[in-house]
């Protein structure tokens, strides 16, 4: 446990690993042809008694981490349980594809911003991703996003 601040009660935190978001991304990237996205170099998490206003967050391992640990280019996406278990199927497909935006198609463990001073549109992409892959469910007549 933790401290967090002066003059609250300690939380318990924690990181678990979560197979089934790593199996819901997968499938997202499949039915996306997002080749560009190197799944066995993506790690998920869920995060109990976060803090965090946040229904998911992606990190990244910066160049610098790679050379000093001599791996490759890594990403987690992290989801918070709070918030995230909450959402509906749909709309946590849609915070899982908000966080895979974030991924730049060189994978080089840098992050892409939600803005970047006028340069290129996040959210263009991450709604152009949404669009399609909801497209490719009606497409295929499937209903389980509706729970």
């Amino acid at each position: 446990m933790r401290r967090l601040r002066k003059g609250r009660k300690y939380s318990k935190f924690e990181w678990q690993e979560a197979p089934d978001i790593k199996a819901r991304v997968l499938r997202l990237m499949e039915n996306l042809d997002l080749d560009y996205v190197l799944g066995e170099r993506l790690f998920f998490y869920r995060s109990v008694g976060s803090k965090s206003r946040a229904y998911a967050r992606t990190w990244g391992l910066p160049k610098i981490w790679q050379n000093a640990l001599q791996v490759e280019p890594a990403y987690i996406i992290e989801v918070i349980s709070r918030y995230f278990d909450k959402l509906s199927h749909k709309d946590q497909d849609k915070v899982l594809l908000h966080e895979i935006g974030h991924i730049p198609k060189n994978f080089s463990g840098a992050l892409l911003p939600h803005t970047r001073h006028g340069k290129g549109n996040f959210r263009g992409k991450v709604d152009e991703l949404i669009q399609r892959y909801f497209e490719n469910l009606s497409g295929k007549g499937s209903s389980d996003t509706d729970t």
